[in-house]
C-alpha cells in the first residue's frame, strides 16, 4: 500500500480514535512519510550483469568503447547544493590503494543524471559548471575497466555524493583521492552502485 494511502488511514483511525476517547484525554499523530532513498542506477540493465564493452577501456591490451555509461539518481538528501561522482576499482592489484577511473564535481544540484558519454575530456554534455578530475591514468576524463587477464571480475563502485557546497574547495585537476577526501568535510549522503568485470 503506498504511503500517501497509510498515512491518510491512519489519521481517520486517528480522528475516530479521538471522536471516542475524548474524555481520556487521548491523542493521536498521523507519522510523516519518511525521507526519500537516495539511489545511484543506470538505465543499461547489463551493468548489474557484466560492464559491456562499449564502456570498457581502449589501454593496457584492452579494446573497448571508453564511453561512460549513463547514471541517474534520486532521492538528494535535503540542503544539497552539489554533486560528486566517481568511479574506483578497489580490486585493482598493480597499486594497493586501487584504481580511480572517473572524478567528476561540481555537478549543480539540478543535475540528477549524466548521459552516456559524458565522461570525455572537455565534454560538451556535462553543465559547465561541473569539473572533471585526474583519474589514474593522468588524464581529466573517464576511463573504462580493464583488469589483468585472470583475474577474478573487478567490483567498480560508481558513487554519487551528496555535498552541501555548490563548489567543492580543491585546485582544478584534483585527483580522486584528494577530491573524495574534501568531500568527507560537506557529505549529506552518497549511493553507490558497483559493476563487475573480467576478461
Amino acid at each position: 500500500m503506498p504511503q500517501s494511502v497509510i498515512d491518510t488511514v491512519s489519521l481517520r483511525l486517528c480522528t475516530l480514535a479521538l471522536g471516542t476517547l475524548l474524555g481520556a484525554g487521548t491523542a493521536c499523530v498521523a507519522t510523516a512519510a519518511p525521507p526519500p532513498h537516495f539511489v545511484l542506477t543506470s538505465p543499461d540493465a547489463r551493468l548489474a550483469v557484466s560492464v559491456p564493452e562499449i564502456y570498457t577501456a581502449q589501454a593496457f591490451g584492452c579494446s573497448g568503447g571508453n564511453q561512460s555509461p549513463e547514471l541517474q539518481w534520486s532521492g538528494a538528501p535535503a540542503g544539497t547544493q552539489s554533486f560528486v561522482v566517481t568511479l574506483f576499482d578497489r580490486d585493482e592489484r598493480s597499486t594497493p590503494s586501487g584504481w580511480w577511473h572517473w572524478v567528476v564535481y561540481d555537478l549543480p544540484k539540478n543535475v540528477d543524471r549524466l548521459p552516456k558519454g559524458a565522461g570525455v575530456e572537455h565534454s560538451q554534455q556535462l553543465p559547465p559548471e561541473a569539473q572533471q578530475g585526474r583519474t589514474d591514468l593522468g588524464t581529466d576524463a573517464y576511463h573504462g575497466p580493464c583488469p589483468a587477464k585472470g583475474d577474478p571480475p573487478h567490483r567498480y563502485v560508481f558513487t554519487v555524493y551528496a555535498v552541501n557546497v555548490a563548489k567543492l574547495p580543491v585546485t582544478p585537476e584534483s585527483s580522486g583521492a584528494m577530491v573524495t577526501s574534501v568531500v568527507q568535510d560537506h557529505l549529506l549522503g552518497k549511493a553507490v552502485f558497483v559493476a563487475h568485470y573480467g576478461r
